[in-house]
């Protein structure tokens, strides 16, 4: 039997996948992260049950997917974690750390398709209502809340942004996406203005007198303390609003993003045009906001048409 890993521990080889991850594939911290806390439950239940990355089999594997299910976890949680063993393992046999792959012939986890559930055009725009105030903080938080809607941004691109990504005079943003690839996307009159009302009147009276760590300086969304905005305190400005307009058991920064996609196309834009703004490596993905648009549209057919239900 192994001794018990500290639970902050990862086993050496787990770190040299990380390492690699960073080094050559170019991850970036929040996806390290998420890599990090799936393989060291992977490595605790492997040390519990006197196993080690290098002896661990088929079957083991098999165990450990139907232990998380056992306990609860979600599907698209075990299909997650199971991707990241994956990835670990095949990294060991590549680099000759053991002379096979024990995940190869391992099923998969088949999550059920989730299909988006947008906000209505008069739920956003009950939402982006609710920010009233000049103070700096709601001029903040109109921006944020009209940058997320108007460019289907993720909530880490948001925050990563910098004040040179902005073109306020062309209304063009540069973002950049999962795996640092850039792309640049327009954001219309709103969004525009509400972010020079940010950049303005209310940023400056955020910036502190002595910036504390390097490149808040250039940071687009500001705290009260004058640092870059977090990922967190994004989240808690949204969840805010949500609560402020009743929206908040349906309300994320992604819901926005759904929104935004989901509006494009219920208003005629190109389906290319929209994998291309929100950074979808596959048109697969933009594909499931389609079938939104048309959900949407039978169930406003099936209401409003005098024949469309028998009576």
């Amino acid at each position: 039997m192994n001794a018990a890993l500290d639970p902050a521990d990862l086993p050496v080889e787990a770190e040299d996948f990380l390492s690699w991850m960073a080094s050559e594939r170019g991850r970036s911290a929040n996806t390290l992260a998420a890599y990090r806390r799936d393989l060291r439950g992977y490595s605790h239940w492997l040390a519990a049950d006197g196993m080690t990355l290098r002896s661990v089999d088929r079957s083991a594997i098999d165990r450990f997917v139907q232990s998380r299910r056992a306990a609860g976890a979600a599907a698209s949680s075990v299909a997650r974690q199971l991707a990241a063993v994956r990835m670990l393992h095949r990294f060991l046999a590549e680099e000759g750390l053991r002379p096979d792959d024990p995940t190869a012939d391992v099923d998969g986890v088949r999550v059920p398709a989730g299909i988006p559930h947008p906000l209505s055009e008069a739920e956003v725009d009950t939402l982006l209502a609710a920010v009233v105030g000049d103070d700096p903080v709601s001029l903040r938080d109109r921006a944020l809340l009209e940058f997320l809607y108007a460019t289907g941004a993720r909530i880490s691109e948001a925050c990563g942004l910098s004040l040179q990504d902005l073109d306020r005079a062309e209304r063009l943003v540069r973002v950049f996406g999962k795996g640092a690839k850039e792309r640049v996307v327009p954001f219309g009159r709103s969004a525009a203005a509400a972010m020079d009302a940010w950049l303005t009147e209310g940023r400056p009276h955020l910036e502190p007198l002595r910036w504390q760590r390097r490149g808040d300086q250039e940071a687009v969304f500001l705290n009260q303390r004058g640092g870059r905005l977090s990922r967190q305190a994004a989240w808690a400005v949204v969840r805010k609003y949500g609560e402020r307009t009743g929206l908040a058991d349906r309300l994320s920064p992604h819901v926005l993003r759904h929104s935004c996609a989901t509006h494009l196309l219920d208003h005629g834009a190109d389906l290319r045009i929209v994998q291309e703004m929100l950074g979808h490596a596959s048109i697969s993905t933009t594909q499931v906001y389609t079938k939104v648009s048309q959900e949407r549209l039978f169930a406003v057919y099936r209401q409003a048409h005098p024949r469309a239900e028998r009576r």
